[in-house]
């Protein structure tokens, strides 16, 4: 870094130049909103849009490993609404608050571990068996449920974790502590896919299975805990939404999730065929569809508006990706071409 770079130049650096777009595209968002409701920078609404981008943001860090890897997990959702009974029920009869948070964590690294298990030893295909994972995880957390319904949470102190917030002074109305994790989580998450050997063969695996394989990659133990930390992410945001509503929820707060999820990762960047994908660009998405919502319900924008806005962004997303892949294929066979003449 010089002395002479730019603050533009230095945000392009930290977030990549592949996502300038959606920088672009994130800006001009807040612009259509501001211009239509003053409130919008108001603190309580920043807050608010901080809390909300928790429980999306911590799934889509582990999805992000999942999809580099040139795998997919449409069940997260499901995993974070299972997680989020087995914690409410730990809360309730226990009294233990961090019974029941590592409890949520726990039942998310196990279901996670069982997608990787299907996957590498029954041979399906990752969107089969999460799919087939979708629906069977979602009735566990109905099954464990008594009679279904949501599981109600009193203590307060466990509350702190949905809604509490610290560094509140003056007007300001704090740092939602939800966030302040994801943020923690999102660190983590960047360090471990850019600056360690794990990182990088999560990279390899993705880009290219074969080679991976024979530089002495294990694809099926790496398969283990790429799975196995997207689904502890799930059952961590399924402990957050039993705090913030103050129940466990086998279904509601929890469903939608997975298409969030996998929608903010390809708008971050990361290709359907895998090999590329950053927690950084995934953050900025997320980011994204957080403003989006926000932006709509300060407008009086119904909801059903928002899912069709939220599918047509995939849509665009997976396709700029398609884009992206043919056109660096084509490049690098012009390359090829040209330097056997």
């Amino acid at each position: 870094m010089t002395k002479n770079d730019s603050p533009i130049r230095r945000f392009l650096r930290w977030t990549g130049p592949e996502n300038l777009s959606l920088t672009i595209a994130l800006v001009i968002l807040v612009a259509l909103i501001v211009s239509q409701t003053e409130f919008f920078f108001s603190a309580r609404n920043l807050f608010n849009i901080g809390q909300n981008m928790a429980v999306v943001g911590l799934i889509a860090v582990g999805m992000t490993m999942v999809i580099v890897s040139a795998g997919l997990d449409i069940s997260v959702g499901s995993i974070a609404g299972t997680a989020s009974v087995v914690c409410a029920l730990i809360v309730t009869q226990t009294g233990t608050v961090t019974g029941g948070i590592g409890g949520g964590i726990a039942v998310g690294l196990v279901l996670g571990l069982t997608n990787a298990l299907i996957i590498n030893y029954l041979r399906v295909n990752a969107v089969v068996a999460t799919l087939a994972t979708f629906s069977a995880f979602r009735g566990v957390a109905f099954l464990i449920a008594p009679e279904g319904r949501p599981v109600g949470v009193l203590d307060p102190t466990f509350a702190l974790l949905g809604s509490g917030r610290f560094l509140q002074f003056g007007g300001f109305p704090g740092v939602p502590i939800a966030f302040a994790i994801l943020v923690a989580v999102a660190v983590a998450g960047h360090l471990v896919m850019s600056a360690t050997v794990f990182g990088r063969q999560v990279y390899s695996m993705g880009g290219n299975p074969t080679a991976a394989r024979l530089a002495g990659i294990n694809l099926n133990r790496m398969r283990l805990w790429i799975y196995a930390i997207s689904g502890g992410l799930s059952g961590l945001a399924g402990v957050i939404v039993t705090a913030r509503t103050s129940s466990g929820q086998p279904a509601s707060g929890t469903q939608g999730l997975e298409l969030e999820a996998i929608t903010a990762v390809f708008l971050g960047g990361a290709l359907l065929a895998g090999g590329k994908g950053t927690v950084v660009g995934t953050m900025l998405a997320v980011l994204l569809l957080a403003v989006l919502s926000n932006g709509m319900n300060l407008l009086g924008i119904p909801t059903f508006y928002q899912l069709v806005a939220k599918g047509l962004l995939l849509v665009l997303a997976v396709a700029i990706g398609q884009w992206r892949m043919a056109a660096s294929e084509a490049r690098q066979a012009r390359l090829t071409a040209a330097g056997g003449e």
